[in-house]
This record gives structure tokens, C-alpha cells and sequence, in this order.
């Protein structure tokens, strides 16, 4: 029976109830969620997996309708942030905005992005520039979401305005505020990246898996974000599906450490799994040669470790005191003057590091450094730091499995 005029704009032509409302809008959202960050995050920014060309598109029509986002345009924006981060160039780094700003004004920080013209052709290139993309998705950005609201309207009258204001809400917030903001504020840590990047849970299912941001800051292109095996990355499961009915395919995902035992000498195997795994490889120095020297430099002190030395100080050892303020910096380095064995083990974290991060050395000359730097860490008679040299020299890389 057709609807009278006041049922329409009650309830529009499907006379949803709420419970139905708000299942079809847990639904819109999640879609909404995978077309971001599946589509535009893993494939298009960081080629980690291609979608059959029908997916493809039905995500990006879907972002066109419900975010008005420009692909080429949100592609650039990512890279320049994995590019910039945490440095005033970052286009969201909460330890410039301020978290405040990127939290409840991503939106605007977005947008400010959006104007820099030739950031977005730099970082932008090998985005989707088709008929469709140049004459409907591009021009008629702001035209997808007004299409969305009247297309609301018809379809559950009054309520749809409700539920498309929720929508155009979802990605600012989450997105934009949660992963930009939180995500590099709060959290725990996988992985000793060179930025601030957390881990917000364990269990990445609310925002498609982004809430797993440290693990993608360690691993940029892996498809997958999930990497220790209590972590569950529902972008993943979908990737996972696709790729089984052949709509999918996984193109690069993070490659598993192995250990080789009776390796005395680094080598060319060594030095490809460090560059790889630089991060765990940094992680694994904290864990298990700083904290453990820490401990031990408070029980000969007989004091607490919470009392030698503040958990902010501890947390700055990590990379020499790089998110400091520059006072907590000054205290943090005479502290570590002042103890001879922290000091030849920060010292040795810190040429580690630089080793690995340095881009100027050829393989020969790096591997070369690395086997002068396992020299003199077992020189030291530091146990622990002996103990790190002897499985670092094992690191060689499994096949993925993915």
C-alpha cells in the first residue's frame, strides 16, 4: 500500500523501525570504514593489495557518496604524513597540532592539506585518473554526499537526516580524530618506530584494524596490520575472503624474523633481515638489554626504579630523549653520564640505530659496520648486551605466510 504523506516523512518509503535504522546504519558505517581503510589506505597509498576492478570501484564510488574524499587527494596526504611524521611538516602530528587540535579538528587539518597543490601531485602519483575520477569524482566531490542525504530522506524520511549526519560524522571522528590523534598519543607499542605511533587495542574491529597504527608504522606496506598472534585485524579478515573467492590480491605483507642458531658472524642474510626489522631489532635491545640494566642499576642503588629514575625519563632512553622537553632531555642525558654502564649502552643503542636508519652506505660498507659493532658490543663483557649481539648476528627472514 503506498504510504500517506505523514508516514513518508516519518518513516520514507521503507517505514524502517529503529532497530532496523540502526542495523543499516552499523552497516553504511562499516563500509564506510573498509572503503578507507582497505581502499584508500592499503591499496592506493601503499600498494599492499589489489581489488578486483568491480571492488575497487565499489569502494570508491561508496567514499565519493559518503565522505566527498578525493582519492589522489587522500592518497598524498597519508604518504606525506609516513613521509613527514612527527615533524612540523606532518600534516596531523599530534606533537605539533596538539593532540586537542587533531582529535576534534582533523576535519579542518584535512582540509588545510587538501590546499597544498603540489604536495598532492608529489605524494599523489598512481592514483586512479580515469574518465569517471576526472569528470564525476573529482568536480562533483561535494555532490556524493548531498546525493546521500536525499537518497536518506526518501528512503526512511525524517530519521535518514538523523542517520546521514551520523555518517558524515563517522570519518572525521574516527578517522581523522581517533587514529590521527590518539593513535599517536596514547596506546601501547609493539614495535620502537622513530615516531610516536600506538596501538590502541589489540583487537582492530571498530575502525576496520587502523586501531593496530603501530604495527602499520613498523610495516607500511604489509596489507596486514595484526602481527603478534593475539592481535585481530578485521580489514585483514576481509582482504583474506576476497582474496579466496579471487576478488583480492595480497601484494606485500610484513615478512616473520627467524633466528638462526652458530652464526658468528654477520651476514648478507643478517643485515637484509635488520633492515627489514630495524624496529623489532631496536625493541629487542630495550626489552632485553636496557630495562634489564635499569633493574639491576636500582638494586645496587637500593632504591625503586620508579624512583632512580621517572618512567618518562625511562621511556626517553629509548631514543635518547627525541619527545623530551628540552630540560627532561638535559636531565635525562646527565643522568645517564653519571653511570658508565648505561651510558656505554645507550651509546651503542644509539649506533645501532643510526646504522640501520643510514641510507648513504652501501651493503658492503654496512654490513662491514654491523660486524665491527658486534665486535665491540661482546668486547664490553656487558652480559646482556653480549647476549643481544649473539642472536642479532641469527636474524635472517622466514617466506611470508600470510
Amino acid at each position: 500500500m503506498p504510504v500517506s504523506l505523514l508516514e513518508f516523512l516519518s518513516g520514507g518509503l521503507l517505514q524502517f523501525g529503529w532497530g532496523a535504522m540502526l542495523l543499516y546504519l552499523l552497516a553504511a558505517t562499516q563500509l564506510t570504514i573498509f572503503a578507507v581503510t582497505l581502499y584508500l589506505h592499503r591499496s592506493q597509498a601503499h600498494r599492499g593489495v589489489d581489488f578486483h576492478p568491480v571492488i575497487a570501484h565499489v569502494f570508491r564510488f561508496w567514499t565519493w557518496l559518503t565522505t566527498s574524499m578525493i582519492t589522489r587527494e587522500w592518497v598524498a596526504i597519508h604518504r606525506k604524513h609516513h613521509a613527514k611524521c612527527e615533524t612540523e611538516d606532518d600534516p596531523h602530528s599530534p606533537r605539533f597540532k596538539g593532540i586537542r587540535t587533531v582529535f576534534w579538528q582533523g576535519v579542518e587539518l584535512y582540509r588545510e592539506a587538501r590546499g597544498m597543490r603540489a604536495d598532492i601531485e608529489q605524494y599523489g602519483k598512481g592514483a586512479p585518473d580515469d574518465w569517471i575520477e576526472r569528470k564525476v569524482y573529482t568536480p562533483w566531490a561535494t555532490f556524493g554526499p548531498t546525493l546521500l542525504l536525499f537518497v536518506s530522506f526518501a528512503l526512511f524520511g525524517f530519521k535518514g537526516i538523523a542517520v546521514w549526519a551520523i555518517q558524515m560524522a563517522w570519518i572525521p571522528f574516527w578517522a581523522a580524530g581517533v587514529v590521527n590523534g590518539l593513535g599517536h598519543w596514547w596506546g601501547y607499542r609493539n614495535f620502537e618506530t622513530t615516531d610516536t605511533a600506538t596501538n590502541l587495542t589489540p583487537w582492530g574491529v571498530w575502525i576496520g584494524g587502523e586501531e593496530l597504527h603501530n604495527n602499520h608504522h613498523a610495516f607500511p606496506s604489509s596489507a596486514k596490520f595484526a602481527l603478534r598472534k593475539w592481535e585481530f585485524d578485521i580489514g585483514w579478515a576481509v582482504i583474506r575472503g576476497l582474496e579466496m573467492v579471487g576478488l583480492a590480491k595480497v601484494l606485500r605483507v610484513a615478512p616473520s624474523l627467524d633466528v638462526r642458531p652458530n652464526i658468528h658472524v654477520p651476514d648478507t642474510d643478517t643485515m637484509r633481515a635488520l633492515l627489514t626489522h630495524r624496529f623489532q631489532a631496536m625493541t629487542d635491545y630495550q626489552r632485553n638489554v636496557l630495562k634489564p640494566a635499569l633493574r639491576e642499576e636500582a638494586q645496587a642503588a637500593g632504591a625503586r626504579l620508579r624512583a632512580l629514575l621517572p618512567r618518562r625519563l625511562r621511556k626517553g632512553l629509548v631514543d635518547d630523549g627525541r619527545w623530551l622537553k628540552p630540560d627532561a632531555r638535559e636531565q635525562l642525558q646527565a643522568w645517564v653520564a653519571q653511570r658508565p654502564r648505561i651510558r656505554t649502552l645507550v651509546e651503542h643503542r644509539a649506533r645501532l640505530s643510526a646504522l640501520l636508519e643510514a641510507r648513504s652506505q652501501n651493503a658492503g660498507e654496512a654490513l662491514q659496520a654491523l660486524q665491527a659493532w658486534c665486535r665491540e658490543a661482546e668486547a664490553t663483557g656487558i652480559r646482556a648486551l653480549q647476549d643481544y649481539s649473539m642472536r642479532l648476528k641469527g636474524y635472517s627472514l622466514q617466506s611470508a605466510r600470510v
